[in-house]
Parts: structure tokens; sequence; C-alpha cells
């Protein structure tokens, strides 16, 4: 049952220290490995190439924006993309759909 006030617990709120950053609260994760969190998170680790120059960029506009790190502001630039992308097409196919069964009935 949720708490209220508690915080969504979501990669994001992780990413941008709405949790895991109060020290009440920590304690030493004895037996996690790095591939452990990220199956927990159901992170895949992949390999991009960018520009030396893009990377201090985004360095820069995620230190702008507390975040820590280009990594977790690359993943929320990304997840926009995607969610954006994903009603777009929705939306399209909709659109489509209805299209279809106007001219079914004419």
């Amino acid at each position: 049952m949720k708490k209220e006030g508690q915080i969504k617990p979501t990669a994001e709120n992780w990413e941008n220290g709405l949790l895991g950053n109060d020290e009440e609260f920590a304690k030493i994760a004895e037996s996690i490995t790095s591939d452990k969190a990220d199956e927990m998170l159901a992170l895949q680790m992949i390999s991009i190439r960018l520009q030396k120059d893009m990377i201090e960029q985004l360095k820069f506009i995620a230190n702008i924006n507390g975040i820590k790190g280009y990594q977790p502001l690359i993943r929320r630039v990304l997840q926009r993309f995607v969610d954006c992308e994903m009603k777009a097409i929705a939306m399209d196919r909709n659109l489509n759909t209805t299209e279809n069964e106007e001219k079914i009935k004419a």
C-alpha cells in the first residue's frame, strides 16, 4: 500500500535524486552487483559513438539540469522521444482506422 507523500519508484526519480539520496535510509548493498542492479532496473548496456564535443555539451546540460552525468540525460531524452513517437504512431493508426471505417460506411 502506498503511503501519502511516498515518491514513485521510477528510474527517473533515482536519476534526478528524488530517491536514493537520503542518508537516513542508506545502507551498503552487500550482495548486489552492477549486473543485478541493471537487471532490477531493466537496463541493458549499449554502445554508441558520439563526438567528444557533444559529450561535453551533454555533461554541461545535465549539470545545469541537476542530473548526475550525461548518460541519465541521454536516457531521459530517448524516453521522451520514444513516448512522443509512440503517441504519434497510435494517433496515426487511429486516424487511418477511422478514415477506413468512414470509407466502408460510404
